[in-house]
């Protein structure tokens, strides 16, 4: 399979390797500083370009290949507000776009179990939920998109939480979930879920020890979506 990788940074480097490791040829290698080498680019030469850039280049970049036909698989963070157009995009296009905040299989199994003890937990009035992540201090955007995700989920369970909110050390207002996020090296990703009350915690976390899993995901979804249609996520590919 031929792969476009959007972003060539040390995720895309990691990527990359993982590809050619499983027998995928690399037909381009794009950061900020070779975009224009896109134009050169033949795109009928492309299989599935692979997304990994910034928050203010990823839309641009996803828009290229949607308007060419070519699957794209993202795991940018930071640009969800336009995720809207580049759905519509997808559909007019009839081709693929595959979004995740995080392509690790364990990450992704830690959605549901955060999902199912938020369910456990939305008549339990005595504890209060927050959040903590903790990333690389490369990392731009700030919550993580996973912490967003997980957020997500456990406000899709619990109704006395209106939104999710980054923590400014004020976190007073009983209907938000707080979100602490720290930026620490090395570190390539830590999330913790908290339930706190007067008499006890419970706790919950997943800790990545490298971005290998990843960008594995990554990789996998790319073999996965190569020749399907329309605005596909994590529950499409893991079904279960």
């Amino acid at each position: 399979m031929n792969i476009l990788l959007l972003g060539y940074g040390k995720m895309g480097k990691i990527i990359g390797e993982i590809a050619e490791s499983r027998g995928h040829q690399l037909v381009g290698k794009i950061n900020i500083e070779n975009r224009n080498e896109l134009e050169k680019l033949d795109p009928s030469r492309v299989d599935v370009a692979i997304e990994f850039s910034q928050p203010d280049a990823a839309f641009d970049n996803i828009s290229w290949a949607i308007e060419r036909g070519i699957p794209v698989v993202s795991g940018t963070t930071g640009w969800l507000e336009k995720k809207p157009a580049i759905s519509a995009l997808t559909l007019e296009k009839n081709t693929a776009f595959f979004y995740a905040s995080n392509y690790s299989i364990g990450v992704n199994i830690f959605f549901k179990v955060n999902k199912f003890l938020a369910s456990l937990m939305k008549d339990q009035q005595d504890y209060r939920a927050r959040m903590e992540e903790v990333h690389h201090t490369e990392k731009k955007d700030a919550p993580s998109g996973t912490a967003i995700t997980l957020a997500e989920g456990i406000l899709g369970e619990i109704s006395s939480y209106k939104n999710w909110k980054l923590s400014d050390g004020m976190d007073e207002n009983e209907h938000l979930l707080y979100i602490e996020a720290k930026r620490i090296d090395p570190a390539p990703g830590t999330h913790i879920i908290r339930y706190q009350s007067e008499i006890d915690d419970i706790e919950i976390s997943h800790t990545a020890h490298s971005r290998k899993g990843f960008a594995l995901g990554a990789v996998l979804v790319a073999e996965w979506i190569k020749d399907k249609k329309g605005v596909l996520s994590m529950d499409d590919f893991l079904s279960f």
